[in-house]
């Protein structure tokens, strides 16, 4: 009897805490990614004035999480497009060839 009670105190009480920490660990990870598309979704419909479904490609996190750099494209459309989504404002960037996409979304700015 004394033996099962040590069994579990020492190997499966700390075991079943662990894969719950992990657990919320990763599932709050999960969800977070989650409302980032949800979020960039939103601030390109606005910026397109479209309510469209729109598809997200290629997403990246730049300047340290404030902004997003990635492709998208209407459900109408054929082809992808780039834009710079600043989190912070949610001001979007759709000119591939500005100064602000090109510092934040550059391959120097990848790299």
């Amino acid at each position: 009897m004394k033996n099962s009670r040590s069994l579990i105190l020492l190997v499966i009480v700390p075991a079943v805490a662990v894969v719950l920490l992990g657990a919320a660990i990763f599932g709050s990870q999960a969800m977070s990614d989650s409302r980032l598309d949800d979020d960039t979704r939103a601030a390109l419909a606005a910026s397109l004035q479209t309510s469209a479904p729109i598809e997200l490609a290629n997403l990246q996190e730049v300047r340290y999480g404030y902004g997003v750099c990635g492709s998208y494209r209407l459900a109408s459309d054929e082809g992808f497009a780039s834009f710079y989504l600043d989190t912070q404002s949610g001001e979007v960037e759709l000119d591939v060839n500005s100064r602000r996409f090109n510092t934040h979304c550059g391959l120097s700015a990848l790299c």
